[in-house]
């Protein structure tokens, strides 16, 4: 029984990591859609929660189901099979969506996510996943008037929703409306942390340029914040990371040296695109990498323009930048900007 329970979690912690690269992918693309909104990763990540919610207790399912799933395919299947026999389950169907969309099967995920909408037509949760997949598995992943619908009913039901105002934004700017989209963003300047903050003013200015308007005011803000250390040389948020493998690791652990080590400085809290990354080979460890605005993957983010940040390494066998099953990371290190001294971090501690 504890072997299928921890398979379960196992499954459902793949296709929490795989959702969020997929989902998030696509709208760093477009140029209007660099920010993704606030409390996404706290969403996914109860997939291995609801996984288990959903199945119950291993032990009693039918003996056709009781052979945990050995692929993200077969725990597809078991979670079709469930559904198909208790249509009524709203969680089973927003795992089944996040589980369709970690096997790149966006129409299918759209289809389990407006299953869960019409189940739970009132809660914004529901409407915003149902909106985005909709939008995901549409040509140039625009949003139509039916995900347009249900990010405003979410809207009704809690104006300060930031996803849902984040995407009813983006919706805006896709259908011509400059002006709509930068005061719809406008309000999530508030409410958002600094770092997201410092990435979301750039859209909506150049939304405001679209429409004809001035760009926002300067924001005031007390010195050493995020809006000061954007005035700052580049140099002065340079960050210097020791990094190093746990020795206990290094020990049992078959690393091919070509494997990758990515050293990424990221929003705490925020979204989890890279403020600043450097990649270097596992052969290469121990190293020092100094992380500064060269790094940046965004031309609109730079590291000098924020006031803190957090920091991990991680080890890819893959290579890819994405994060993956089987990857290798240091605990996250969050620091306040500029640094004043190196700091270290020890993958696999």
């Amino acid at each position: 029984m504890a072997r299928e329970t921890m398979l379960f979690a196992a499954i459902a912690a793949i296709a929490t990591l795989a959702v969020l690269g997929g989902v998030l992918r696509p709208l760093w693309r477009a140029p209007a859609a660099r920010v993704p909104a606030a409390g996404l990763v706290a969403g996914l990540a109860l997939a291995a929660f609801l996984l288990y919610r959903l199945v119950g207790t291993p032990a009693a399912l039918d003996p056709a189901a009781r052979a945990a799933p050995a692929t993200l395919e077969g725990a597809i299947a078991q979670l079709e099979a469930r559904l198909q026999a208790d249509p009524s389950q709203l969680e089973g169907w927003r795992l089944l969506g996040q589980a369709y969309a970690s096997a790149k099967n966006p129409a299918k995920a759209a289809d389990a996510f407006a299953r869960a909408a019409r189940l739970a037509p009132d809660r914004p949760d529901v409407l915003v996943e149902a909106a985005e997949s909709r939008a995901l598995a549409a040509p140039e992943h625009r949003i139509d008037a039916q995900g347009v619908a249900w990010l405003d009913h979410a809207l009704q039901l809690q104006p300060t929703h930031q996803r849902a105002r984040w995407f009813s934004g983006i919706a805006k700017r896709q259908a011509g409306d400059a002006a709509g989209a930068a005061a719809t963003w406008t309000p999530l300047l508030a409410e958002v942390d600094a770092g997201a903050a410092a990435m979301l003013r750039p859209q909506i200015d150049a939304a405001r340029a679209d429409a004809g308007l001035p760009p926002l005011p300067a924001a005031s803000a007390p010195a050493g914040s995020a809006d000061t250390a954007a005035t700052a040389p580049t140099g002065a948020h340079a960050i210097q990371v020791r990094v190093a493998l746990d020795p206990a690791l290094a020990a049992r652990a078959r690393l091919d040296g070509n494997a990758t080590v990515f050293v990424i400085a990221r929003a705490p809290g925020g979204p989890p695109m890279p403020i600043a990354v450097e990649r270097h080979l596992a052969s290469e460890l121990p190293f020092t990498a100094t992380l500064d605005d060269a790094d940046g993957p965004m031309p609109t983010v730079k590291l000098s323009a924020v006031g803190e940040v957090e920091l991990v390494a991680r080890i890819s066998r893959s290579g890819d930048a994405v994060a993956q099953p089987g990857d290798i990371q240091s605990a996250p290190l969050r620091m306040a900007l500029p640094a004043k001294a190196p700091v270290e971090l020890v993958i696999g501690r």
